[in-house]
Parts: structure tokens; C-alpha cells; sequence
């Protein structure tokens, strides 16, 4: 079949995927795109699939819409938790979303025009985002698989994080694991863990923490 050809059936497909999901509340693309991604770089992705909906309520659920401030997302991904965040009453305009891998982007800005989203890494938060805000974020909510990286890793993007955020603001993580994956005493922070939440795939619970 020409290359041409199978860019249009592609595209149909695509409409009528899409057509399936507005009906049915799903978003199979967005599993697609998300395991594709997975494949090619594991390690580098925080979940296998994008959060449920109930994971992604939770995380939301501890950031206040009414501290002022920007309300910083890293690992975005599809945006699952984005979505949350929005739904929590956080005004789309107000999200500055962080995410490595630019189809994600792409998708990003189709569905937020009004967030700022920037590709990049996210461990380096204060290169990436230093000089963009205009006054310290009221929240980070972090979808990053930090059990995959080193402590000295970790350790400075939650350093990095606290240095952009107001004083009383929290850091959320989403972690698969039964311990805290922020080296809270070396970061100088204290942390709560929520209940697990089983309806994930795989369960997962979320820690927050503020500065001590």
C-alpha cells in the first residue's frame, strides 16, 4: 500500500479511536503512546502505564487551588494528573508542566494551551525553570520514578525544588514501593504517606513532603 494511503487510513483510524474514547470516557491512545514510550526507555518513565484516576485525584488532592503561585508538574506524561489538577480547580494557566519526551509535549500543549510546557529534563528543575517563574510555586507534584535513580540524584532534585517553592508549599510523589523514595533527613524535610491506593495498576500510594 502507498505511503500516502496508509497515512489517510491512519489518520481515520485515529478519528474513530478517538470518537470511541470522548463516548466511552477512555483514552487508548494515551495507553498506546504511554507503553511505546516505556518500551524504548523504561527507566526513564515513572509508571508503565499513565496514572488511574484515582491515583491521580489523590496526588491532586494535596495541592491547595487557592495558594498562589504556579503549580509545577514533573513528568507530565500524558497528562493524567494534569487533568486532575485541573478538575481539583487549579486554573490551566497557573501549570507549568515538565516532560522529557516531546510526543508527550506535543500532546501537552494540545490539550493545555494556556500551561507552559517545557521539554527537558526534569533533575534539572533549576536550569529548566530558574529563571521562568515569576514568584515561588505554591506546589510540585512529581510523577518522576525516583526509586530508579541514585541518592545524590534525588537528593538534589528535591533540594532544587525546595528552593523554587514557598515556604509551607508540598512536594508530591507518587512511588510503587513500601519506603519513602525522598532521602527526607539528607533533604532536610519531613513526609507523609497516603493510604495505598489498590484501584492502580500497579497499587501505588503518594508521599508529601514540606520543608522542615
Amino acid at each position: 500500500m502507498p505511503l500516502l494511503a496508509l497515512q489517510v487510513l491512519e489518520k481515520k483510524v485515529e478519528r474513530r479511536i478517538r470518537l470511541f474514547e470522548q463516548r466511552n470516557g477512555v483514552r487508548i491512545l494515551d495507553e498506546v503512546a504511554f507503553i511505546r514510550s516505556w518500551i524504548e526507555k523504561p527507566l526513564s518513565m515513572g509508571a508503565v502505564t499513565p496514572s488511574g484516576k484515582a491515583l491521580a485525584r489523590m496526588m491532586a488532592s494535596y495541592v491547595d487551588p487557592e495558594a498562589p503561585g504556579p503549580v509545577i508538574e514533573l513528568g507530565s506524561g500524558t497528562g493524567a494528573v494534569t487533568r486532575a489538577l485541573v478538575e481539583r480547580g487549579i486554573e490551566p494557566s497557573r501549570l507549568v508542566l515538565v516532560e522529557f519526551n516531546p510526543t508527550f509535549c506535543r500532546m501537552l500543549r494540545t490539550r493545555y494551551p494556556e500551561a507552559t510546557v517545557i521539554q527537558g529534563d526534569a533533575y534539572r528543575i533549576q536550569h529548566l525553570l530558574g529563571g521562568l517563574l515569576r514568584e515561588p510555586a505554591s506546589a510540585v507534584v512529581s510523577g518522576l520514578p525516583l526509586q530508579t535513580k541514585p541518592f545524590k540524584r534525588r537528593l538534589g532534585l528535591v533540594s532544587e525544588a525546595f528552593e523554587l517553592m514557598a515556604p509551607s508549599a508540598p512536594f508530591i510523589q507518587f512511588t510503587y514501593a513500601m519506603v519513602t523514595p525522598v532521602p527526607m533527613r539528607a533533604a532536610g524535610i519531613t513526609g507523609e504517606a497516603s493510604k495505598l491506593v489498590w484501584t492502580n495498576v500497579p497499587p501505588a500510594r503518594v508521599w508529601v513532603y514540606r520543608k522542615s
